[in-house]
C-alpha cells in the first residue's frame, strides 16, 4: 500500500480549511484516511502560529515508514524541521512558450511594417506639398 501525506480539504466555500492526513494514495482527496497529524488554515496570517498545526513525532513516523509528502506538506515538514526538501529552482518558468515567442515576432513584424508604412505616408504627403511651392517659384 502506498501512502502519502497530503491535505484533505473542509471549511466551506471561500473559506478552506484543511487537514493534514496520512492516506491510501488511491483514496480520494477529501475520502478515507488512516491518520490525521494536523491542520492548515490558509485563512489565519502568515505569522500566526495556528496557522500550521503539526503532530512531529507521528510526522516522523510516517516518513520513516515511507510516507511521500506532497509538494505543499513537504513545506510543512521541511519548515518543522521533520525531512528536508530540496530547493527547487526552474529558470524557464516564467519564460513564454514557443507559440507566445511566434505570436510576439508576427506582432512585431506587423507594427514595423505599419510603422514603414505610415512613414512612406508621411513623407509621400509631405514631399509634393514641399516641391510644389519650389516649382511655382521657377516659373514665376
Amino acid at each position: 500500500m502506498a501512502t502519502s501525506i497530503r491535505l484533505s480539504r473542509g471549511g466551506s466555500k471561500k473559506r478552506p480549511y484543511y487537514r493534514i492526513v496520512v492516506a491510501d494514495s488511491r483514496a480520494p482527496r477529501d475520502g478515507k484516511f488512516i491518520e490525521r497529524i494536523g491542520s492548515y488554515n490558509p485563512v489565519l496570517p502568515k505569522g500566526d502560529e495556528k496557522r500550521v498545526v503539526l503532530d512531529i513525532d507521528r510526522a516522523k513516523h510516517w516518513v520513516a515508514a515511507g510516507a511521500q509528502p506532497t509538494d505543499r506538506v513537504a513545506r510543512f515538514l521541511d519548515a518543522a524541521g521533520v525531512k528536508e526538501r530540496a530547493v527547487r529552482n526552474n529558470p524557464k518558468k516564467a519564460e513564454p512558450g514557443q507559440k507566445a515567442k511566434d505570436r510576439a515576432e508576427d506582432r512585431a513584424a506587423k507594427a514595423a511594417e505599419a510603422a514603414e508604412a505610415a512613414a512612406a505616408a508621411a513623407a509621400e504627403a509631405n514631399a509634393p506639398a514641399e516641391e510644389a511651392p519650389a516649382e511655382e517659384a521657377a516659373e514665376g
